[in-house]
């Protein structure tokens, strides 16, 4: 798939200037949904940023793009996907509740 950017729906990543610029770098574009639900999509997409942030990305950065990548990988397949218990799971991992809903 290549490089995906996500943001809301602000005039700046709407406008042609924007868009014909992450083209150049073959960049896909997402944007979230409109009205109340992308409430919802910024504020966990906002709260698993600062959970990475806080837990993960060192205080002065990664020495490496390889670090970051492979800490990353860590952070995210191991601690916060299986271990890690969010409050908008009901306090179960992601994991946990995939299994719970038959998910695999």
């Amino acid at each position: 798939m290549g490089l995906l950017f996500h943001s809301d729906r602000g005039g700046q990543y709407a406008s042609d200037d924007f868009v014909d610029l992450i083209g150049v770098f073959e960049v896909t574009q997402s944007m979230s949904r409109a009205a109340d639900a992308e409430v919802y999509d910024t504020a966990v997409r906002e709260s698993f940023f600062a959970s990475y942030k806080t837990e993960c990305v060192p205080a002065d950065g990664f020495e490496t793009p390889q670090q970051a990548k492979s800490e990353t990988f860590e952070y995210i397949e191991v601690f916060y996907n299986r271990q890690r218990l969010h409050s908008t799971l009901g306090y179960l991992t992601p994991v946990e509740a995939e299994h719970a809903v038959g998910v695999s």
